[in-house]
Protein backbone atom coordinates (compact mmCIF):
# COMPACT_ATOMS: atom_id res chain seq x y z
CA UNK A 1 0.00 0.00 0.00
CA UNK A 2 1.21 3.53 -1.42
CA UNK A 3 1.51 6.10 1.46
CA UNK A 4 0.89 9.77 0.56
CA UNK A 5 2.65 12.70 2.08
CA UNK A 6 1.64 14.86 4.28
CA UNK A 7 0.11 17.74 3.44
CA UNK A 8 -0.47 20.68 5.91
CA UNK A 9 -1.93 22.81 3.05
CA UNK A 10 -4.63 20.75 2.71
CA UNK A 11 -5.66 20.54 6.54
CA UNK A 12 -5.51 23.91 6.11
CA UNK A 13 -7.58 24.40 3.18
CA UNK A 14 -10.30 22.27 4.69
CA UNK A 15 -10.70 23.93 8.09
CA UNK A 16 -11.05 27.23 6.35
CA UNK A 17 -13.80 26.03 4.38
CA UNK A 18 -15.61 24.39 7.59
CA UNK A 19 -15.04 28.04 8.86
CA UNK A 20 -16.21 29.38 5.55
CA UNK A 21 -19.48 26.91 5.96
CA UNK A 22 -20.14 28.12 9.22
CA UNK A 23 -19.47 31.42 8.84
CA UNK A 24 -19.58 33.09 5.36
CA UNK A 25 -20.83 36.57 5.09
CA UNK A 26 -24.06 36.46 3.16
CA UNK A 27 -23.50 37.08 -0.25
CA UNK A 28 -20.12 35.38 -0.39
CA UNK A 29 -19.39 32.57 -3.26
CA UNK A 30 -16.11 30.69 -2.10
CA UNK A 31 -14.17 28.23 -4.51
CA UNK A 32 -11.63 26.25 -4.90
CA UNK A 33 -9.99 25.59 -8.16
CA UNK A 34 -8.60 22.05 -8.49
CA UNK A 35 -5.19 23.42 -10.30
CA UNK A 36 -2.31 21.32 -8.54
CA UNK A 37 -0.84 17.78 -8.77
CA UNK A 38 0.94 16.05 -11.06
CA UNK A 39 -0.27 15.51 -14.57
CA UNK A 40 0.97 13.56 -17.17
CA UNK A 41 1.86 16.03 -20.29
CA UNK A 42 -0.77 15.09 -22.61
CA UNK A 43 -3.73 15.93 -19.68
CA UNK A 44 -1.81 19.00 -18.61
CA UNK A 45 -1.73 20.18 -21.97
CA UNK A 46 -5.73 19.69 -22.58
CA UNK A 47 -6.11 21.63 -19.23
CA UNK A 48 -4.04 24.34 -20.37
CA UNK A 49 -6.15 24.42 -23.81
CA UNK A 50 -9.07 24.48 -21.70
CA UNK A 51 -8.44 27.41 -20.06
CA UNK A 52 -6.62 26.11 -16.85
CA UNK A 53 -3.92 28.63 -14.95
CA UNK A 54 -1.45 27.71 -13.37
CA UNK A 55 -0.88 29.73 -10.08
CA UNK A 56 -4.24 30.58 -9.08
CA UNK A 57 -4.68 31.43 -5.32
CA UNK A 58 -5.87 27.78 -3.34
CA UNK A 59 -9.51 30.13 -2.35
CA UNK A 60 -11.29 32.24 -4.59
CA UNK A 61 -14.23 34.27 -3.42
CA UNK A 62 -16.76 36.58 -4.54
CA UNK A 63 -18.95 39.01 -2.71
CA UNK A 64 -20.56 42.16 -3.16
CA UNK A 65 -18.93 42.39 -7.10
CA UNK A 66 -15.05 42.09 -5.49
CA UNK A 67 -13.10 39.17 -6.22
CA UNK A 68 -10.49 37.59 -3.93
CA UNK A 69 -7.65 35.15 -4.18
CA UNK A 70 -6.41 34.00 -1.06
CA UNK A 71 -3.30 31.85 -1.40
CA UNK A 72 -2.36 29.25 1.86
CA UNK A 73 1.49 28.16 3.07
CA UNK A 74 2.17 26.19 5.48
CA UNK A 75 4.68 27.40 8.42
CA UNK A 76 7.73 27.90 6.32
CA UNK A 77 6.12 27.78 2.55
CA UNK A 78 7.17 30.21 0.21
CA UNK A 79 4.62 30.83 -2.97
CA UNK A 80 5.85 29.69 -6.52
CA UNK A 81 7.11 32.08 -9.17
CA UNK A 82 4.19 31.39 -10.78
CA UNK A 83 1.85 31.88 -8.20
CA UNK A 84 3.45 35.10 -7.41
CA UNK A 85 2.94 36.17 -11.55
CA UNK A 86 -1.11 35.12 -11.37
CA UNK A 87 -1.64 36.33 -8.15
CA UNK A 88 0.09 40.01 -9.23
CA UNK A 89 -2.41 39.07 -12.95
CA UNK A 90 -5.05 39.03 -10.50
CA UNK A 91 -4.61 41.86 -8.93
CA UNK A 92 -3.98 43.86 -12.33
CA UNK A 93 -7.36 42.83 -13.41
CA UNK A 94 -8.82 44.41 -9.81
CA UNK A 95 -8.89 41.02 -7.88
CA UNK A 96 -7.74 41.51 -3.97
CA UNK A 97 -5.18 38.79 -3.49
CA UNK A 98 -3.22 37.83 -0.55
CA UNK A 99 -0.83 34.60 0.70
CA UNK A 100 -1.37 33.73 4.16
CA UNK A 101 1.02 31.14 6.20
CA UNK A 102 -1.13 29.55 8.80
CA UNK A 103 -4.39 28.42 9.62
CA UNK A 104 -4.45 31.98 12.06
CA UNK A 105 -3.72 34.04 9.36
CA UNK A 106 -5.74 32.81 6.96
CA UNK A 107 -8.79 33.15 9.07
CA UNK A 108 -7.85 36.70 10.21
CA UNK A 109 -7.47 37.76 6.61
CA UNK A 110 -10.95 36.44 5.28
CA UNK A 111 -12.28 38.41 8.41
CA UNK A 112 -10.42 41.63 7.41
CA UNK A 113 -11.86 40.88 3.78
CA UNK A 114 -14.95 41.13 5.86
CA UNK A 115 -15.83 37.23 4.28
CA UNK A 116 -16.18 35.59 7.46
CA UNK A 117 -18.44 36.99 9.94
CA UNK A 118 -18.77 35.96 13.92
CA UNK A 119 -16.94 33.28 15.54
CA UNK A 120 -17.07 29.89 16.26
CA UNK A 121 -17.78 28.36 19.00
Amino acid sequence: MRRSRAKPEDAIQRAIFQHLKARKAPGTFAFHVPNGGKRKPIEASILKGLGVVAGVPDIVAIRGGRAFGLELKAEGGKPSDKQKETMAEMEIAGATVALATGLDAAIRQLEEWGLLIGRVA
